[in-house]
């Protein structure tokens, strides 16, 4: 034995290098699996560390700053900037191409709205509620007035990490906003300060029976043990994946989630794509006052927007009963935070503009707009793209990527792999070492807080008080060569409902800590 040791010894290590070649060399020459690695031993592993990387190389050396999809450098940029406080400007003109097809622009006012020195926004810049109250037509015990217009929207825990979460659910409560759980149901990690909208889809997670099917009596109990949940939204699709139940990978899935879901570990997680609590409209609607009366909670729905039949019915059912959804939020064909596949994410349903408007359209000419909170979710966080989304008639932007890009994600797009370099989409605890909660809320809120500035600034310089008077006519769009931009109304053939709106002060004095409603006031105030 100390023989062999001797002559292991004397052999440099330049030998030993060529003897793994040699075996790497080998086992590609003899497996099958690989027809680059068999044709070009050592050499073809090469080819498939490059492709590893190549979002990575694209993102940082290649693609230009206004290049990289699905979030360009700039706008990356001005998320990492506004949430760390930084400077967020740009110096020696824009460097976007603002003769590009559907470019916006804003049409600014000669004379900016003035803010008096006891004005609201004099004393915070940042304040910014939504100016309508989810549950106010329908005279629900609980009405709700979200504090803030811009809040975070459905992303579920097993889907983000514990740490995520937390950041998020803390950076909502410094910033005011609301924060929508998603579908993975309710953990700890929603309870550490913020307002909260429970959501649920097809699985039914958090509130489901032993056989997986809607538990009325669980929902209720879930209300009452959590009197933060301001809030219920049931799924009916959403934008990455509609018509397609949601995916866990059972990677993902670790005890706490199998526990809080009511799911095996380890198991992949397949969502049905219908739901087995209704299966037509009639249906959802008596669903949704049977949650609202047991709850006492605003009742909402979720939905990318493909064919419009079905909305049509629910409006005229809401026309002929009275009563409906608190609040819609109309999500964005082009995907988000879900993992799906690309047949799915490319190619159903429509992006948020043509979808919101084919919608919002049909419950404006039966005159019931009044009667909804419209919540526009689709990659609308910057200031810019939100003022669009008002004008249009939106009064809530949800944000799901953005937000996670507050708090750390850099557009690896491996989500769906358990393996985010960041932490934000994994389920690793080595991962989610890296993630400092404290640090990472206060990036949350100040994004928020950076967002509803800017978006106020740009409401002033139109001449408005509040986003909600935003109209068609503020926001031209680049639409084609022989009139290179027309008004909204023009483009998309609507023009938005006013607005019940005062004054800010009047908000002010309506909303309380967190959110909170007075129920003495009207609907409106």
């Amino acid at each position: 034995m100390d023989a062999v040791i001797e002559i292991v010894k004397s052999i440099p290590w330049w030998a030993w290098v060529l003897i793994v070649l040699g075996i790497v060399a080998l086992r590609d020459i003899l497996q099958r699996k690989h027809t680059i690695q068999r044709n070009f031993p050592i050499i073809g592993h090469i080819r498939y560390m490059f492709e590893s990387i190549g979002p990575e190389m694209r993102q940082y050396f290649v693609a230009n700053n206004r290049e990289e999809l699905p979030f360009n450098r700039i706008e990356r940029g001005w998320i990492y900037a506004s949430a760390k406080k930084e400077n967020n400007y740009e110096g020696f003109g824009t460097d976007r191409d603002i003769y590009a097809h559907q470019h916006i622009f804003i049409n600014n006012a000669m004379m900016p709205f003035k803010v008096g020195e006891n004005h609201p926004n004099a004393l915070d810049k940042s304040f910014l509620p939504c100016a309508k109250v989810m549950g106010g037509y329908n005279k629900r015990k609980r009405p709700y007035r979200p504090a803030s217009v811009i809040n975070v929207s459905a992303m579920s825990f097993g889907s983000l990490s514990a740490k995520a979460v937390e950041s998020l659910n803390k950076g909502c409560g410094i910033a005011g906003a609301y924060h929508n759980t998603g579908e993975g149901g309710l953990s700890p990690y929603h309870s550490t300060g913020s307002d909260v909208v429970f959501h649920f889809g097809t699985g039914y997670f958090g509130v489901r029976d032993a056989e997986g099917n809607f538990s009325m009596e669980k929902m209720k109990q879930l209300v009452a043990d959590n009197p933060f949940v301001r809030a219920i939204e049931i799924k009916l699709s959403q934008g990455a994946k509609p018509g397609k139940g949601g995916v866990l990978p059972g990677a993902k899935i670790t005890k706490e989630i199998a526990s809080i879901r009511g799911v095996e570990i380890g198991k992949d997680v397949l969502s049905p794509p219908n739901h087995s609590a209704f299966s037509n409209v009639p249906e959802l609607m008596d669903f949704i006052e049977a949650i609202a009366e047991v709850t006492g909670l605003p009742v909402g729905i979720k939905a990318a927007i493909g064919k419009l039949d079905q909305w049509k019915e629910l409006a005229d059912l809401m026309v002929e009963r009275g009563t409906g959804p608190d609040f819609i939020s109309v999500d964005g064909g082009e995907g988000g935070t879900g993992a799906a596949p690309p047949s799915f994410a490319d190619h159903v349903s429509l992006p948020w503009v043509y979808g919101f408007s084919d919608v919002y359209k049909i419950f404006k000419k039966r005159n019931i707009t009044d009667r909804i909170v419209f919540v526009g979710s689709g990659k609308l966080g910057f200031p810019a793209k939100a003022a669009m989304a008002f004008a249009m008639g939106a009064d809530c932007i949800n944000v799901a990527r953005e937000a996670m890009m507050s708090i750390g994600c850099i557009q690896a797009q491996i989500c769906h792999t358990n393996r985010c370099p960041t932490g934000v989409a994994t389920q690793s605890k080595w991962l989610q070492n890296g993630i400092n909660i404290p640090l990472k809320s206060e990036r949350l809120a100040q994004y928020f807080k950076t967002f509803r500035k800017e978006l106020v600034e740009i409401t002033h310089a139109a001449g408005h008080e509040h986003p909600c008077q935003f109209n068609m006519t503020d926001i031209e769009m680049n639409v084609d060569d022989h009139n290179l931009s027309k008004e909204l109304s023009r483009t998309y053939m609507y023009e938005k409902d006013t607005v019940p709106f005062t004054n800010m002060q009047d908000l002010k004095d309506c909303v309380f800590l967190g959110g909170n409603y007075n129920k003495s006031h009207t609907n409106n105030h």
